[in-house]
């Protein structure tokens, strides 16, 4: 039944009504509650314009305690801010690590090395935790192969494709402090520097 039916039905019974309001209101709290932790979330993640997002990361060497709970942090920022991946530079943290989601499984990636990039590529759309509302066209391989370590230090080998394959392709980039404005064409890069010099000149 659509609300506007729900308006012309006027043998409906009131504690059906006030339990529908009370849904709507629980809704909206949640909806609101979402939006809050994002906006937390992303005060704490680094956003353009600051410098530490153009440093390469450096090489992990100690896996302990304080490294997961970096990677534990990293995760619930990610997705509390409705992202899929998020890099150690992004939260001012010169590590080469990453964490990503699948959409199944969230996964800690700790020096990673692209060891096999397909050669059949895509263009697609990318946003950014740290651009804020920017999106633009990037080209990323279909395939790509990752070695690293995960966050004890044990050998990690990932095979992805698609979506998995392009946003740690995104991460990867990161760590070496490359930015989608730095892989888009020209006048999308353009057109997002348009958008972000204003952020930039607010920021400051």
């Amino acid at each position: 039944m659509s609300d506007h039916d729900h308006d012309h039905d006027h043998d409906h019974d009131h504690g059906e009504h006030d339990h529908e309001h009370g849904d709507h209101d629980h809704e909206q709290d949640e909806r609101a509650e979402h939006r809050a932790r994002r906006r937390l979330a992303l005060s704490h993640i680094r956003q353009y314009g600051d410098p530490v997002l153009r440093m390469r990361a450096n090489e992990v060497e100690v896996f302990d305690e304080e490294l997961e709970h970096l990677t534990e942090r990293m995760t619930g920022l990610m997705h509390d801010a409705d992202g899929v991946g998020l890099a150690a530079t992004q939260v001012g943290i010169l590590r080469r690590l990453f964490v990503f989601s699948d959409g199944e499984e969230d996964y800690v990636v700790v020096n990673p090395v692209v060891t096999v990039r397909g050669r059949e590529t895509e263009t697609d759309e990318e946003g950014c935790l740290s651009l804020g509302p920017v999106r633009m066209p990037v080209e990323r391989a279909l395939e790509v192969t990752l070695e690293a370590l995960d966050v004890h230090g044990a050998p990690l080998r990932l095979e992805l494709e698609g979506m998995p394959a392009r946003v740690v392709q995104h991460e990867f980039d990161h760590l070496d402090g490359t930015l989608i404005i730095d892989r888009t064409d020209p006048e999308s890069r353009r057109e997002a520097m348009a958008q972000l010099r204003p952020r930039l000149v607010l920021s400051r």
